[in-house]
This record gives structure tokens, C-alpha cells and sequence, in this order.
């Protein structure tokens, strides 16, 4: 529907439970709605919490393997929040890391978060990995990401969560005007969670 709009391919990014990690059935039913849907395995992201892969057990790893052989990505949410063995990072299939909110809300101001956000980047550009802020919500917050090398971003500076109908009408705004003089992620989720973008250009 979204190409019939005229907007270019969209990632979109679900947030994978605890309880449908465990699933035995999990990579034959997302298998089915990739089928289903048609979407281009590429432009989906599966974000799971660092706790949920740190819970799970020794499996976790087939699980996460079997997910990355389907074509789609895989990302740890809230990173920095769960056991932070980064031992993991080397082990499992990953391709993005979320900054948590709490290490953004005070950017650029509070020292010690400005530390760990420098780190977890300069980590994740070590290891290949793409990185995505959480709770962007000041131009302050936004520039000090860009200016630290930040893949991506969401938040409500960015733009808040929409139904679909009024999300199209923004993106085309966007890609018409670039007010915001970022680079989209083409990042749509339709959730309670913040709405994404890009601080920094980067190919979707």
C-alpha cells in the first residue's frame, strides 16, 4: 500500500516479548507472515530486550540464528539497561543497538551519560553495528547524537507515534521539504512507542 502511495520502501521494526521469543512455533509463524505480507524480509527489524536474550538460555543462540536466516535484522532494545555481558555482542547475530532513553534524557548536559553514549557508539562502530537513540525530544539531544556519529534515531522531536493514513502524509511532507535537515531511517512503527528518524544520513 505504502509503494502504491509512492513512498519508497519503509523499515519497520516490531518489538519481539519475552513470551513470543519462547515460542517454538516462532520462526514458522514469522516465516508465514513474511509470506503473508508480501514485506521484503530486509526492512524488518525485530527489536527484543537485552534481558529476554540474556533469560532465555543456551538456545537463544539457534533461535537468534534461525531469525537472521530468514532475511530480516535483529536488534537489542533498552541496551545498556539488562545484564550488559557484552560478551553476547561478539556471540549473536545483532545488527542494531537501542540506547536507552534514560542515557538520552539528560544529553548533553549530564556528563556521565554523555561517557556512556560515546561509548556504546564508538562500541557498535567497532563491531559493525548500527545504533538508534531512544527518546530524542530537544534539538540538543538531536545535535549532540549526530555530532557523536548516532545511526538513527526516534523520538517526539522526531515525530510522534500516527495511524498510518496521517504517517504517509508526514513522510511525504518530509521527503518534499527535509524541515527537520535529518535523514529519515524510513522507520515506521505503529505503536505507543516513539515514532522513528535518522540524526545522521544513512542508507535504509
Amino acid at each position: 500500500a505504502w509503494a502504491e502511495s509512492g513512498i519508497p520502501p519503509i523499515n519497520v521494526s516490531v518489538n519481539l516479548s519475552a513470551v513470543q521469543f519462547k515460542e517454538r512455533n516462532l520462526i514458522e509463524n514469522i516465516s508465514q507472515i513474511i509470506k503473508d505480507t508480501g514485506i521484503n524480509p530486509k526492512n524488518l527489524t525485530l527489536e527484543i530486550t537485552e534481558s529476554t536474550i540474556m533469560e532465555t538460555g543456551p538456545e537463544v543462540i539457534q533461535q537468534l540464528s534461525a531469525l537472521n536466516g530468514l532475511g530480516l535484522k535483529l536488534a537489542i532494545d533498552d541496551f545498556g539497561t539488562g545484564y550488559s555481558s557484552l560478551a553476547y555482542l561478539k556471540q549473536f547475530p545483532i545488527h542494531y543497538l537501542k540506547i536507552d532513553r534514560a542515557f538520552v534524557q539528560d544529553l548533553p548536559d549530564d556528563k556521565e551519560d554523555c561517557a556512556i553514549t560515546r561509548a556504546v557508539i564508538g562500541m557498535a562502530r567497532e563491531l559493525n553495528l548500527g545504533v538508534v537513540a531512544e527518546g530524542i525530544e530537544t534539538p540538543e539531544q538531536m545535535a549532540f547524537l549526530r555530532e557523536e556519529g548516532c545511526n538513527y534515531g526516534q523520538g517526539y522531536f522526531i515525530g510522534r507515534p500516527m495511524p498510518r493514513q496521517e504517517f504517509e502524509q508526514w513522510y511525504q511532507h518530509f521527503l518534499n521539504n527535509k524541515t527537520l535537515s535529518i535523514a529519515v531511517d524510513n522507520d515506521s512503527r505503529n505503536s505507543d512507542k516513539d515514532s522513528g528518524s535518522s540524526p545522521k544520513a544513512q542508507d535504509g
